[in-house]
């Protein structure tokens, strides 16, 4: 790999790929609402709905593993910043089921083909340093995560009609990519096979991923019912639990670089997993609602660096294509976010949201577990 692999230009661009996933997607949420209203649908034809948004993902992301393998990852992420953009404000002003069951295909497809390229994109400039630099990367996610959710929010409290906001926010997310693009890295890696299974270490490391993901998604669904069903806070502030996991990982993310380099893959897997497992037993042994909060920041610092690491190692292993690996992890990742909240949903049915939970803290419990034979994966 060539010394331009890792320059400023190449971080700012990665860093820009990243900030528009996180704002893009963060932008639909406040839409739902008015997709439901337009549409005249129940719940459940919208819950219908929305799986397109998953099966878009989940289709697109094995395919941009190995284009990426092929072609490199700057076409794809252009491709599905494009996608992205165009989407928004479809998803804004479609006004029939069919229409937004396609627009949800299309969106979905271009989040998941921009996480499995922008992740590639990043392993190589991270190679490049020679340094972690992945957490860093993960963190403009959700930055802009936080502005389009805010964003968009004020737009619409403005009075601007969803389609006018949704638009004012693909044109930012343009001019990023518009930014981006001439600082991508153009790499073509070969001739990848035309279909390799996961395999050896690329599943160990899909699993943990999925552990994680699953973990994060089960905070965002259900971390409210839990403190509320425990009567630790008022029904207005439901939302704070999720609130401070996520500043937490946040932070715990523009840090994390220079905690993987002063302690490695290693030390961050089993530190990180422990420290997640230990808020969740704060969380549910809390009898007062500052311990549970607390609980909720050891959960998200703990959890703040694992996916990053796992991402770069999956880069770094030598079994299959780094496109191809990473499309795996991130394709079991989301699984695990998809299935995750029906799973704990099924769980407290049978034996309570807190044994849910509890659950959850085990299978957290795998990372330190199994963090050498993961950390392996750069060797």
């Amino acid at each position: 790999m060539t010394p331009a692999t890792d320059t400023t230009a190449t971080r700012l661009a990665t860093r820009l790929a990243f900030f528009v996933g996180g704002f893009i997607m963060a932008c639909w949420a406040p839409l739902v609402p008015f997709a439901k209203a337009r549409l005249g649908v129940e719940d459940g034809t919208l819950g219908l709905l929305l799986l397109c948004l998953g099966i878009g993902s989940l289709v697109a992301m094995p395919l941009t593993g190995w284009i990426s393998a092929r072609f490199g990852s700057k076409p794809m992420i252009l491709a599905a910043g494009g996608g992205l953009i165009l989407a928004l404000p479809l998803l804004a002003v479609v006004s029939a089921p069919g229409e937004l069951a396609a627009a949800l295909l299309l969106f979905g497809a271009s989040l998941g083909t921009l996480d499995v390229a922008m992740n590639v994109h990043a392993v190589e400039v991270e190679k490049g340093a020679d340094r972690p630099l992945m957490s860093g990367f993960h963190a403009m996610f959700s930055v802009g995560g936080f502005v389009g959710a805010g964003g968009i929010t004020a737009l619409l409290s403005l009075g601007l009609p969803p389609g006018a906001a949704a638009l004012g926010c693909s044109a930012l997310a343009a001019g990023c990519m518009l930014a981006a693009a001439p600082r991508f890295l153009t790499v073509r890696g070969g001739e990848p096979p035309a279909y390799v299974l996961p395999r050896g270490i690329v599943l160990l490391l899909a699993g943990l991923t999925a552990i994680a993901f699953l973990v994060e998604g089960a905070i965002l669904d259900w971390s409210a019912l839990l403190i509320l069903g425990r009567a630790l806070v008022e029904p207005s502030q439901g939302g704070l639990g999720y609130m401070v996991f996520s500043v937490a990982m946040t932070a715990g993310r523009f840090t994390g670089d220079r905690v993987v380099r002063a302690l490695g893959a290693l030390r961050v897997l089993v530190w990180g997993g422990l420290l997640a497992v230990a808020g969740f037993a704060l969380l549910l042994t809390a009898g007062w609602a500052a311990l549970a909060m607390s609980g909720f920041l050891l959960v998200g610092l703990g959890a703040a660096n694992i996916v990053p690491v796992l991402f770069s190692l999956a880069g770094r292993q030598r079994v299959m294509p780094a496109g191809l690996a990473i499309a795996a992890v991130t394709t079991v990742g989301y699984a695990g976010i998809l299935t995750g909240p029906a799973l704990v949903g099924f769980v407290a049915h049978h034996a309570g949201l807190p044994m849910a939970f509890w659950g959850l803290a085990g299978l957290m419990a795998l990372v330190p577990l199994l963090a050498r034979p993961a950390s392996r994966a750069a060797a």
